[in-house]
């Protein structure tokens, strides 16, 4: 690594120049660089700033410095190259979709992501998500509308930037719901009280605005009546009080009431019972609670007080996971009152829990749990609220079904700092791992340069020397560093890398820095690991997802069935069963409902026939050999939304020439165009696409399918050209696809000279019975494909 010059009679000033390697850590050597190093401290600074400035050049031009250089650069490049390949995308999410990429909201948040949901039942330990009653909205492009319904990005599109929106409180006034909630100031990073409308049971959402912005932080906007007077209790625990708020003008207008009590409580309600009023409430000053397990009551014949402690407080003080906190707004249900708590097991907010509420009097309570219902998701981060929910507001309404607001985030509290802690940790290794390869291959021959042991720059006297000499501390770090220093010796020693065992060792170390590398890589800029789902208009919504296939290519299926019901918009899967024996249902690994479909005759035309089974009018018809991710799918999806008129799809296809000849993709974007999406990968209405494919007039198009058992996606599209003069099909690029039938030996068209030459004839017979659609042409969209961005 270098050499330094080091020695001096110490009676003249004079010097002797002695060679000393740096990584020759004898105990001779030591006290000989310690003695000239305290000489040269006694001459001119000039040539103390010489000689550092030539230990910095052996340093950085030293061989086993520039080897460790190298690794870095290398594996840098190889992350990243990585970082390209799997996380860039070859699109950008345009403004239609969400928030714009110049909004200020929607920013990832070290609390979570938060957003809002709408659930209904015939009671509430029967809630369903509102996907699950069927609810259509033309105007919003939603069939059915799907939660989440109030996101970051509603509340950001309606001009007030937000990072996440929780804690949801509803407020019933006849047939409109208003919706009380917290959001996250992306601007103050505070928390602020916003509030939304509905008119329609909760389906859509008219953003009003803030309710409640303080200097402090605010939450939990719990909102009741009294006395025919609307009031607002939020959490205000940053002010170090419980403050109640009035109603000047519903509901955007407030004013402080009345300090209830002096204490930071969090998460606080008030509810009557028995003609008593009672406040529940956690403390998290005291000096001997369990964060988020504590739980304190209070009563008074008056919501504004004065408030006076239960016999019992504190009435938990107890483990975080058992849900003392508090989580919603209490109900009564069968005359038994219930009250919603949150358990912070693994992680903050992780999941709500309902305890009947069995005695509550001024000097006893007694709480039992019991089970909410509810259905988690099954779609991991991929789920709105898969990770985590924390919050619940479940209302009576006068129809007598009960409606109820949940929060929940796809992603567990503090995953940034969790994330940027693990990908630091990785690149950390990856340096121990540069300092291995340099160390095998010879490049490396110390690993602590003796100056960074034990040089010091400041003055010295013969005190501090002698105290230095016998400082024990000292002493090991020089015994460490010799020991540290012996290691490359010792490995060259047991490990030679121009044997077979040396080169499996060099190859296994070069591999384990590759993969730490792409491990860094993926924590630092792969995001949360969540697929998310796209709104369109504020509305999200869902789609079935269609493929046909038969005993052979089971496994494909398995695989297949696995990964997509896992995407965030499926809402079900229908397997078209032609051939041999059907699996059962649960035989496939499934986040969603799976039906199989047998049929009698094995036919091409079955992947189109109309099932009363579908419920979302969106039909993705996905062959079971196709692998994409589920952005790709979810981005195709929101394209459709756009253009449910058309056939939305990945695979585009140029039909020209005369005679017309079928040729593959490679084709279309050379001529820049396209004419027709194939169907074995694309989005359709199928109440349109399935009506014309089985009308009278497609008959003849579908024998020939049967004849062929091929060409049942080119007679779809001939369908829609004969119905429409305007564009009829929509391209979306993905970013990549596999198609997985290539590596079995069962693809349905393992010739494809003969699968063309099969559909040029199909071409020529449907031209001559619905027409020609070789003069139609639509360039290629950079938005959708990637191109031209």
């Amino acid at each position: 690594m270098g050499v330094y010059e080091a020695g001096g009679n110490g009676s003249n000033g004079t010097t002797t120049a002695t060679t000393c390697n740096c990584c020759d850590m004898s105990l001779r050597c030591w006290c000989r660089w310690k003695w000239g190093n305290h000489q040269q401290q006694q001459q001119p600074q000039q040539n103390h700033h010489n000689l550092l400035h030539q230990r910095f050049v052996s340093l950085v031009f030293s061989s086993g410095f520039m080897f460790f250089l190298g690794c870095l650069v290398l594996y840098g490049s190889i992350g990243m190259f990585y970082g390209w390949l799997v996380f860039a995308k070859p699109y950008s999410r345009c403004t239609n979709v969400g928030v714009g990429l110049n909004s200020l909201g929607c920013q990832e948040d070290n609390e979570g992501s938060w957003s809002i949901g709408v659930f209904y039942g015939d009671s509430p330990f029967s809630l369903k998500p509102i996907e699950a009653m069927n609810e259509w909205r033309d105007e919003g492009v939603a069939w059915p509308v799907a939660n989440p319904v109030v996101t970051c990005a509603s509340l950001s599109d309606a001009n007030f930037p937000s990072n996440f929106v929780a804690d949801p409180f509803l407020y019933v006034q006849g047939d409109t719901l208003f919706l009380f909630y917290e959001t996250k100031n992306s601007i103050t990073m505070q928390g602020d009280i916003a509030v939304a409308k509905s008119t329609d049971k909760g389906v859509t959402w008219q953003q009003l605005g803030i309710a409640l912005d303080e200097d402090w932080h605010l939450s939990y906007p719990y909102v009741f009546n009294y006395l025919g007077q609307i009031y607002m209790m939020p959490e205000s625990s940053q002010k170090g009080e419980l403050r109640l708020y009035r109603a000047l003008n519903f509901p955007l207008q407030w004013t402080l009431e009345k300090v209830l009590i002096k204490k930071p409580l969090v998460d606080s309600f008030i509810i009557n019972h028995a003609g008593i009023y009672w406040l529940f409430g956690s403390d998290h000053s005291g000096f001997a609670t369990r964060r988020n397990g504590q739980l304190e009551i209070w009563y008074s014949s008056s919501p504004l007080g004065p408030w006076k402690p239960h016999k019992k407080n504190p009435i938990y003080n107890v483990d975080k996971s058992v849900g003392a906190r508090n989580g919603g707004r209490p109900f009564v249900y069968d005359g038994n009152l219930y009250r919603v708590g949150q358990d912070c097991g693994e992680t903050y907010g992780r999941r709500v829990r309902i305890f009947k509420v069995e005695v509550l009097t001024k000097d006893d309570y007694k709480e039992v749990e019991v089970p909410l219902g509810f259905e988690e998701p099954n779609k991991g981060r991929n789920a709105w609220n898969g990770a985590r929910y924390h919050h619940l507001d479940v209302q009576h309404l006068s129809s007598g079904k009960w409606i109820a607001v949940m929060d929940g985030d796809r992603v567990p509290s503090g995953d940034p700092v969790h994330r940027f802690i693990l990908g630091s940790a990785s690149l950390a290794a990856v340096t121990v791992v540069a300092v291995v390869l340099g160390v095998l291959l010879g490049a490396v021959k110390c690993i602590i340069p003796l100056s960074w042991c034990a040089y010091y720059s400041g003055k010295r006297n013969n005190v501090l020397l002698g105290r230095e000499r016998s400082n024990l501390f000292s002493s090991k770090v020089r015994r460490f560093c010799s020991r540290l220093n012996r290691v490359p010796l010792s490995v060259r020693g047991k490990i030679k890398p121009n044997t077979w065992a040396g080169k499996v060792v060099l190859a296994v170390t070069i591999v384990v820095g590759v993969a730490l590398t792409c491990t860094g890589v993926k924590y630092f800029y792969g995001g949360n690991d969540a697929e998310e789902a796209y709104p369109l208009n504020g509305h999200y919504s869902q789609f079935t997802l269609l493929t046909m296939t038969y005993d052979a290519r089971l496994w494909n299926l398995k695989m297949y069935v696995k990964h997509y019901s896992r995407c965030p918009s499926v809402k079900e899967i229908i397997v078209v069963w032609n051939k041999g024996r059907p699996p059962r249902s649960s035989d496939l690994d499934s986040a969603v409902p799976v039906w199989i479909r047998v049929e009698d005759q094995n036919s091409l035309n079955n992947r189109f026939k109309r099932d009363p089974m579908l419920k979302t009018r969106a039909v993705l018809e996905l062959d079971d050999d196709i692998m994409m991710t589920c952005d790709d799918i979810e981005r195709g999806f929101n394209v459709w939304r756009q253009h449910p008129d058309r056939i939305v799809g990945f695979y585009p296809r140029l039909i020209s020439g005369s005679p017309l000849k079928y040729r593959g993709e490679k084709y279309a974007r050379h001529h820049k165009g396209y004419n027709m999406i194939l169907t074995g990968a694309a989005f359709m209405d199928h109440t349109v696409a399935f009506e014309r494919y089985w009308s009278e007039e497609a008959k003849a198009g579908r024998e020939l399918v049967d004849r062929y058992f091929n060409c049942e996606d080119v007679l779809l599209n001939y369908l829609y050209a004969n119905a429409s003069s305007s564009q009829t099909v929509e391209y979306v690029r993905p970013a990549w696809a596999i198609d997985t039938s290539k590596f079995s030996g069962v693809a349905i068209s393992r010739n494809t000279n003969v699968h063309y030459k099969i559909r040029s004839n199909c071409l020529l017979k449907f031209s001559e019975i619905y027409g020609s659609i070789a003069g139609r042409k639509w360039e290629f969209d950079g938005r959708k494909d990637g191109w031209d961005l």
